[in-house]
């Protein structure tokens, strides 16, 4: 004999909930804009705009509007829009690592720019990991993103970035550039920022300078490389393969090869660092060794982080546009989007040399 299955209270009352949340759903989903629109006075046009936060409706008006589509439970169908306008309101951001300050500050500039352009973006890490850039990109182009803005991967290849392209998702490049690509690219001026620190450390009478950190594989190790390099031979100095400790790119590997430096034939009495992160590293290297960087050794770093004025002590370093860099990728990106034609080659930004307390003249150590 089949008995009757018989659900717990605990089901019903989900089941109970579950019906009403639909219920609410088709409710929301009838209402139309013209109904918000007879019961405010306004057109169909004015209230669909202020729905989508346009500076064509007044700020009152569209508040008005949107806290009365809240009273009646109207959602805003995003997904219809963007069948209508062919835009969906998302643009992609990937860059190395949101942990590192100086992307942060990118970052901060990039979101209040396209914040003004009523665009919502998704981040990235890739961590010069090529195919988790790739499917970062292959995800857009799944979503219908509007656009991509991208400080690539080492190893990035021209024709990630056309394949982009060629699939309508216009892409910026940040921080970093690639040979071979024709599309908008904003980043410091890198080789001429290093020679910024480099030739203040020569005119305080320095002569031995060694370069910590970075890599031959992105446009900004090599720039950063060649602008010490420029400085020193243009000072009649000698540039020694050995005094280049190339690698570190953060505190941690800063510290570590502090040792390393301070072991170096000839004893430089100065340091020209990749970033202020490798910088300050350095400097706590330094001391942890007994000596006194600015005093004992000399120590500049690149991009001023807002850490470089407080750091013990205050680190002489080069401030690099990244909060421009930012704003100019987002704004050439939403222009873009906007059809409007922009400049596709390489735009640096000039760098700004901030002199501190952790350089001054050169002592000799024994």
């Amino acid at each position: 004999m089949r008995k009757n299955f018989e659900l717990p209270p605990e089901s019903h009352k989900q089941i109970k909930s579950l019906k009403a949340i639909r219920r609410e759903d088709d409710l929301a989903q009838k209402i139309k804009l013209s109904d918000i629109a007879d019961a405010l006075g306004v057109s169909t046009a004015t209230v669909s705009l202020a729905l989508r936060d346009s500076p064509l409706v007044a700020e009152a008006t569209r508040e008005r509007i949107k806290e009365h589509a809240r009273e009646i439970g109207y959602i805003y169908n995003r997904r219809a829009a963007s069948l209508r306008t062919q835009r969906s309101g998302i643009v992609g951001v990937v860059v190395h690592d949101i942990m590192n300050p100086f992307y942060a500050e990118i970052l901060r500039s990039i979101e209040m720019e396209l914040d003004r352009g009523r665009q919502t973006f998704i981040l990235s890490n890739h961590y010069d990991d090529l195919e988790k850039q790739r499917s970062f990109i292959d995800t857009l182009l799944q979503l219908g993103a509007d656009g991509v803005i991208m400080s690539p991967a080492i190893g990035t290849p021209p024709e990630d970035i056309m394949m982009a392209e060629h699939n309508r998702l216009p892409a910026v490049l940040i921080a970093r550039s690639v040979e071979g690509v024709e599309v908008p690219a904003f980043r410091g001026d890198d080789a001429y920022g290093t020679g910024l620190a480099t030739n203040h450390l020569i005119s305080l009478g320095h002569r031995r300078i060694a370069m910590i950190g970075g890599t031959d594989q992105t446009s900004t190790g090599r720039d950063r490389y060649q602008g010490y390099v420029n400085a020193m031979e243009a000072a009649g100095l000698e540039v020694r393969p050995g005094w280049r400790l190339p690698g570190p790119r953060n505190k941690q590997a800063g510290f570590e090869i502090a040792s390393q430096f301070l072991a170096l034939k000839d004893k430089p009495t100065a340091a020209v660092c990749w970033n202020d992160l490798v910088a300050i590293g350095l400097m706590n290297g330094i001391f942890r060794a007994g000596l006194q960087p600015g005093v004992d050794i000399s120590v500049t770093g690149y991009d001023d982080l807002e850490e470089a004025a407080i750091a013990t002590p205050a680190l002489t370093t080069v401030w690099n546009g990244q909060r421009e860099v930012g704003r100019r990728a987002a704004r050439v990106l939403l222009d873009r989007l906007g059809g409007v034609a922009v400049n596709t080659s390489l735009e640096l930004i000039r760098p700004e040399l901030h002199i501190r307390q952790s350089t001054g003249r050169p002592v000799e150590r024994t």
